[in-house]
């Protein structure tokens, strides 16, 4: 007798820097979405497509949901965070073993009220030193929750992952897939080019000024072989110029580097990038500037 296929659609919520990314890179299988120490790298609702012999799951990664809304920015996440769990078959609420905050209490609180079956994912086990701790702390975040199941994890090392496939794809309706094997996400090359350049801010400018920079791609070509693309970096004063740029222009120059070795590698082509270093005044206090950065729900 055949196993039906079976696919559907996911959305993977939790508080900022819990790991999501990363656990959807390692089921697609290829990085498409960004990843750094730094909470809040993930700004956009994005599809990851993993596809297995037994089916497809359609994972919506979502910016971590956190209580401050500070600014358009804050209030923008959090509406793609929570967006993200409508019209979905099941939700994966993603945690960091030993560590429940009240943003995970405010993820599990939204995925409750949308109603969608919920898996709980314990990640970063590898992290925990005293595994015997990991028992107690699972029953204690399951106490008067409601989990279709739950499973420890380790996305970065791909530990517990075949486990959590099969029980997200048990509970997705049979369905024909929904892309071709060869589809990984539903963003465009000039999409994914953009969070490439600003997963290298995230990542060299340490706590100085990630959540005050944007990425905009304003050339996007194919020219034979090789892509041509132009970013602009945009920042909100004009102090922060030289951060970004960097003595000698040493940091910009290291920015754009890791982020043409990143594209070369997704895209599996030579890429030309240019880039530059902008103000906009309070960009992410400021609806039009954001819906122009392409921050739209």
């Amino acid at each position: 007798m055949n196993t039906p296929y079976r696919a559907g659609t996911i959305a993977v919520v939790g508080r900022p820097n819990v790991g999501k990314s990363t656990l959807i890179n390692g089921l697609v299988g290829a990085k498409v979405s960004i990843v750094s120490p730094r909470p809040q790298t993930t700004r956009h609702r994005l599809l990851g497509i993993a596809t297995f012999p037994e089916g497809q799951l359609m994972l919506v990664d979502t910016p971590g949901i956190h209580g401050k809304q500070k600014n358009a920015m804050n209030r923008y996440m959090n509406r793609a965070a929570r967006g993200a769990v409508s019209d979905v078959d099941a939700a994966v609420l993603v945690v960091e073993a030993g560590r429940w905050f009240d943003d995970d209490a405010l993820a599990y609180a939204a995925l409750k009220e949308s109603g969608v079956p919920c898996v709980l994912v314990v990640n970063k086990v590898d992290k925990i030193v005293d595994k015997g701790s990991l028992l107690p702390f699972i029953a204690e975040v399951t106490r008067e929750r409601e989990f279709a199941a739950v499973h420890p994890i380790s996305a970065s090392k791909r530990k517990g992952t075949d486990a959590l496939v099969k029980t997200l794809i048990g509970m997705m309706p049979e369905s024909e897939p929904h892309y071709a094997d060869d589809e990984i996400t539903d963003k465009s090359e000039r999409f994914l080019a953009g969070e490439l350049v600003r997963e290298q801010l995230m990542l060299r400018l340490g706590e100085e000024l990630p959540y005050a920079a944007t990425v905009e791609i304003e050339k996007f070509e194919v020219d034979g072989e090789m892509l041509r693309i132009a970013a602009v970096i945009w920042v909100e004063r004009e102090s922060q110029k030289p951060i970004v740029i960097g003595k000698g222009g040493e940091r910009m120059k290291a920015i754009s580097t890791g982020a043409r070795m990143g594209m070369e590698r997704l895209f599996d082509r030579k890429v030309f990038l240019e880039t530059w270093c902008r103000v906009r005044e309070g960009w992410s206090d400021d609806e039009a500037a954001l819906s122009r950065f392409g921050y739209t729900d």
